[in-house]
């Protein structure tokens, strides 16, 4: 068993917290300039961005990386396709599965956030550049870091 919890280890989680917070909320903001709402950016996103890399995924794999019950992705899906942001092709290999993609309309609207972003950082004084090492990892196209071993400069 461990010692009390810190103001040492308070601190680091309460900036992890804390970035993670302006993170979402750069998100957020984004998510909107593009027409999105937040829920419908992650769902656009994910999709995109599946961990094959085929710019595919099924309800089913959705639920589990946004965290959602299915019903609920099965929702925000069917209120996407309503407005021509996702596409739904049956699978070659099971009729049951449908694979999701994005229509060209929901790759502009993702790619606004992304085009935003690049240019945020363009802007930026001194640059934006990605740092490397264990100790960092990027979070979405957001240009926010996350140091994972919080180190005080």
């Amino acid at each position: 068993m461990s010692g009390p919890f810190t103001a040492e280890e308070a601190a680091r989680v309460a900036e992890f917290r804390a970035a993670l917070r302006r993170f979402l909320r750069i998100t957020e903001r984004n998510a909107r300039a593009a027409g999105l709402t937040p829920q419908r950016y992650l769902l656009l996103l994910m999709i995109k961005g599946a961990p094959d890399h085929s710019e595919q995924s099924t309800v089913t794999e959705l639920a589990e990386r946004l965290q959602l019950v299915q019903s609920t992705v099965t929702e925000l899906v069917r209120r996407a396709e309503e407005i021509g942001l996702v596409e739904r092709e049956r699978s070659s290999v099971d009729g049951r599965i449908a694979h999701l993609r994005l229509t060209s309309e929901g790759e502009r609207r993702l790619g606004h956030d992304v085009h935003e972003q690049r240019e945020r950082a363009a802007d930026a004084p001194g640059g934006v550049r990605q740092p490397s090492g264990p100790r960092h990892r990027w979070l979405g196209s957001s240009f926010v870091r996350v140091e994972i071993n919080y180190c005080p400069t």
